[in-house]
């Protein structure tokens, strides 16, 4: 096999000098680009165009949301106005949670300071919970009545 001639310490590579020509035309036009698009004049031009592109298709998407309407009405399906709705009702109930949560700890705090001053026997025994006695615990507590 014949050896390829090696230029540089690489080997030869004859679609190198079109790859840095492209890359040279690219930053020109990326360059090019910027300088055009940060102008006043881009921007004026621009908003014009898409001012006239919203006011014609204002029509077309009023109709277009009228038949979505209607056929998600027949499909039985939440429009997104029904979405929306249920999305702020679940707001605000989860709001009005939080402030009973909030509410409920301001009064257990509260007992709980109450239960602590109003007992003048600091080494007595704790009372038992609300929850089930056992039946040890009931047969004790009728043994001393």
């Amino acid at each position: 096999m014949a050896e390829e001639p090696i230029h540089d310490g690489k080997p030869f590579d004859p679609m190198e000098p079109w790859r840095e020509v492209r890359d040279v035309y690219m930053n020109a036009w990326g360059k090019t680009m910027v300088d055009m698009v940060n102008t006043e004049a881009y921007a004026q031009a621009t908003g014009a165009m898409l001012d006239t592109y919203l006011t014609v298709s204002a029509p077309f998407r009023e109709v277009l949301e009228k038949a979505m309407l209607k056929t998600l009405e027949q499909l039985a399906m939440p429009s997104r106005a029904d979405v929306v709705a249920i999305a702020e009702r679940m707001t605000n109930i989860e709001m009005r949670l939080d402030d009973l949560d909030a509410k409920l700890d301001n009064i257990q705090r509260l007992i709980v300071q109450a239960g602590t001053a109003s007992r003048p026997h600091a080494g007595r025994a704790p009372q038992p919970s609300g929850k089930k006695q056992t039946t040890k615990a009931k047969q004790a507590q009728r043994g001393k009545k």
